[in-house]
């Protein structure tokens, strides 16, 4: 089943798919995006262009979704509600609606379709309704192409639990590897070739070890030669080290593959974006971190801790080789990662890289221990959370911190905000969760 919301312009009657009615709810709209200069023509059924994001209302994809409408751009929202909720779509419709008013600009469309990214026959009807062939000469209808309105797709549809992953590994290679496979071929299909990859620093796996910041062609699908940290030239060829773990397989193995399809398909451009921790959430309080079933991610469960539903914070292991014992991690603020996929988008659209596959680092740079983040989040709260100290989890590395230098140099892209205005912000999102008058020092 298709469900269809929009925030989207003019007084025509509701659309009708081939399932049921598709509701139309009136705001202004945009003509051409106020970003990138990609232009397309001949469209049936949208003369507007599009950024489609599957999995767009989880943490992650609903402040993508945010920043790619504050930049302007039409967006569908593709998810199937497995691990987000729909009131994120509401909330997002009113965060549209404050950050436009009063501005000059019109605001951009926005729709929403709850439907699985694995469901052929779904995902075909609602692209299909972007789409239209193209005849590239005047002989037969076999010289036609797709031209579509969808300009470009960010994937966030892949589960992301190590933990589960390591009980259920077939789940996540069937969704994350064969659905992704599948994805890509329908969108070949409609002439679709851009495209954005949520990848993760997990495809470092035991390098991440190695103490120095990752770079990255520390793991690369293709031949490559670079200058190492100690300046020293390396030849490196397609292949990895010491993945932990069933879901670092599934982001490696997806890489692989989207490395391939864009090697033997130049018209590609794929990117994929190495995610380190995402922390913290959107300024305004209405966006946040809310997965659906119990949280494994460090910000989720400290807050749970503190609103009183989880008594206590584990913390797996204190005997890693860090300063504290505790394991260390990139943290960056999911707004400035939100932003590295508009400037993604951009380089590409805007030709400043290549056709083909190329792989990015968004992280900070810097490291900051687990005990780190839980004194930040107790200086915003001021509050004490209660610890215990447990095991190390299967799956987890010591250290992990990316060396950013290639996202800001192509992408000019870079973080902005700290570890500190991350748990601000978080804590903000807490407060205004409880309904509750929000009281930071």
């Amino acid at each position: 089943m298709i469900t269809d919301s929009s925030t989207d312009s003019g007084s025509s009657s509701p659309r009708q798919s081939p399932s049921e009615s598709l509701s139309e709810v009136g705001t202004p709209a945009t003509e051409r995006s106020t970003l990138f200069s990609h232009s397309f023509s001949n469209l049936v059924y949208h003369q507007q262009q599009y950024i489609a994001v599957v999995g767009g209302l989880g943490y992650i994809g609903s402040h993508t979704c945010f920043e790619l409408l504050k930049a302007g751009e039409n967006i569908i929202i593709i998810d199937n509600l497995s691990n987000a909720f729909r009131s994120v779509y509401n909330r997002l419709q009113v965060l549209l609606t404050r950050y436009y008013e009063g501005r000059m600009e019109e605001a951009p469309v926005m729709r929403f379709y709850e439907a699985d990214y694995r469901d052929e026959t779904t995902m075909r009807q609602i692209l299909s309704d972007y789409s239209k062939p193209t005849r590239l000469f005047a002989t037969t209808d076999d010289d036609s192409v797709m031209t579509s309105a969808i300009k470009g797709v960010i994937h966030f549809a892949a589960y992301k639990s190590v933990s589960e992953s390591i009980k259920d590994p077939l789940k996540y290679y069937a969704n994350n590897v064969a659905g992704m496979i599948e994805f890509c071929s329908i969108l070949k299909s409609y002439n679709i070739k851009t495209f954005i990859f949520s990848s993760s620093a997990t495809v470092y796996g035991s390098l991440a070890n190695s103490g120095v910041p990752l770079k990255e062609e520390y793991c690369t699908h293709q031949t490559e030669t670079f200058v190492d940290h100690d300046g020293t030239v390396r030849t490196v060829d397609g292949g990895c080290t010491g993945l932990t773990n069933p879901y670092g397989r599934t982001k490696w193995m997806c890489e692989a593959i989207l490395s391939d399809l864009a090697f033997a398909d130049p018209e590609w451009t794929i990117i994929a974006l190495r995610y380190f921790n995402p922390v913290g959430c959107d300024e305004s309080g209405l966006l946040g971190e809310d997965p659906r079933g119990v949280p494994t991610n460090l910000m989720p469960v400290v807050l749970n801790v503190l609103a009183g539903s989880i008594p206590v914070l584990n913390i797996f292991g204190t005997d890693y080789p860090t300063p504290d014992g505790t394991a260390v991690r990139d943290f960056i603020h999911v707004t400035d990662l939100a932003r590295g996929h508009i400037a993604a988008l951009a380089a590409a659209f805007n030709d400043r890289i290549p056709k083909g596959f190329r792989t990015y680092n968004l992280g900070s740079g810097t490291g900051n221990s687990v005990l780190d983040v839980v004194g930040a989040v107790e200086g915003v709260a001021s509050a004490t959370i209660p610890v215990q100290i447990v095991d190390r989890r299967d799956g987890d590395v010591g250290i992990c911190v990316a060396m950013p230098r290639r996202a800001e140099s192509e992408l000019d892209w870079r973080t902005e905000k700290s570890l500190e205005t991350s748990c601000r912000d978080i804590y903000n999102f807490l407060e205004k969760s409880k309904d509750v008058p929000v009281a930071i020092g």
